[in-house]
C-alpha cells in the first residue's frame, strides 16, 4: 500500500475515487488507452501492484466486450474493504454469449485474455442480467489496511 508521497517537498495523501463507473457505449472501437488511464486515476494512491493488476483486468475484460459481445459496455471499479482489494465489473449486452477461457473465434493466436484474468484475479465470474451480462473479477491485496488507509 502506498502511503503519503513527497511531491514538491510536501507530503500528498493518496486519493482514491471509489466506487467509479465509466460508460463506453458511445465508442464504436475500444478506447483502451483512455480506459487504462481512467483506472490509474481512479486508483490514485493505491499500490503500484494494485493499479497494474486492475488495469490489466479491465483492459482484458473491455477488449472481450468489443471483440466478442455487443454494447452497451460499462465498467465499474469498487473497493472490497473486507479483503483489502478491488472489484472490477464490465457489462455487455450479450446475456447468452458467455466467455470461454482459452478460445477465440478471432483466430488461434487469440483467446488468452481470460487466461490472464484467471491468473491475476483472486476470483472472477459472470452474472447474467435481463439486458446482458456482467463479467467481474476481484483482486485481494495482502496488506494490513484498506486501500484508502494512509
Amino acid at each position: 500500500m502506498a502511503g503519503p508521497k513527497a511531491r514538491g517537498g510536501r507530503l500528498v495523501k493518496p486519493v482514491l475515487k471509489l466506487p467509479a463507473a465509466l460508460d463506453l457505449s458511445r465508442f464504436p472501437h475500444p478506447p483502451l488507452s483512455a480506459v487504462r488511464l481512467w483506472v490509474a486515476e481512479v486508483l490514485c494512491g493505491a499500490s503500484e501492484d494494485c493499479v497494474d493488476d486492475t488495469v490489466l483486468l479491465v483492459n482484458e475484460l473491455v477488449s472481450n466486450v468489443y471483440d466478442h459481445a455487443t454494447p452497451p459496455c460499462r465498467v465499474r471499479v469498487s473497493e472490497l474493504p473486507e479483503q483489502y482489494g478491488v472489484r472490477v465489473e464490465v457489462d455487455d449486452g450479450e446475456a447468452d454469449l458467455l466467455p470461454v477461457m482459452g478460445t477465440s473465434r478471432l483466430g488461434k493466436y487469440r483467446g488468452r485474455g481470460l487466461v490472464l484474468v484467471e491468473r491475476v484475479a483472486e476470483r472472477w465470474g459472470i452474472s447474467r442480467r435481463t439486458w446482458g451480462k456482467t463479467v467481474w473479477a476481484e483482486l485481494a491485496y495482502r496488506t494490513a489496511r484498506p486501500l484508502h488507509a494512509v
